[in-house]
């Protein structure tokens, strides 16, 4: 147990920040059970961090000692893990573009995987599941607007798309016309409105 041990931990340290590993990913190595209990006493001697059910990162050395990785490196390597198109909540969304002041208090994100909560430290990350539509664009400040607009609601999206047309790139407004036909009627008869002859 103790070289099974010492084979993950060997691994463990050349993986970037955030990286996530569960058992699957060690089985090269030995049987299934082991490699849990391996895991699980690594976490308990905060070699590794425990941040959802079988699934942890190695804690990043700091300053003051060890701390847990970025939540965006967590969840990046989450998507690429388990192939999931994540992306920030609208409400984050919407703080970014500056369509509302406030600032979420916990970190949301919307995944097309199950829906779960992760604990990076003292920090709880709440993935949600969302629609494709919400996925629409991702990784593109469109995606961002289409993510914020959703959160905002029918009654507040006009008043956004206008506030946001002023500043958009012509790339962008392009895009979300293009994706007019993926999205909810209601979301999709504002952008057309507010966008198509602007």
């Amino acid at each position: 147990m103790r070289r099974l041990t010492e084979d993950i931990l060997e691994h463990v340290r050349v993986l970037p920040e955030g990286a996530p590993l569960t058992a699957k990913g060690f089985l090269h190595l030995g049987r299934r059970a082991a490699v849990d209990q391996a895991l699980s006493r690594l976490a308990r001697r905060g070699k590794l961090l425990r941040v959802g059910r079988g699934l942890y990162v190695r804690p990043v050395a700091g300053r003051f000692g060890p701390r847990a990785p970025t939540t965006e490196k967590v969840v990046a390597g989450l998507a690429e893990l388990r192939g999931e198109t994540i992306a920030s909540h609208g409400a984050a969304a919407a703080n970014t573009l500056g369509l509302t002041s406030q600032v979420p208090i916990r970190s949301v994100y919307l995944t097309s995987g199950p829906s779960r909560k992760l604990r990076l430290g003292s920090q709880s990350v709440e993935m949600r599941h969302a629609p494709p539509w919400q996925f629409v664009l991702a990784g593109r400040p469109a995606g961002e607007i289409l993510r914020a607009l959703a959160w905002l609601g029918p009654s507040r999206t006009e008043g956004a798309l206008l506030a946001l047309g002023r500043k958009l790139p012509l790339s962008e407004r392009e895009a979300l016309i293009k994706a007019v036909p993926l999205l909810p009627t209601w979301l999709a008869q504002q952008v057309s409105r507010s966008l198509a002859h602007a």
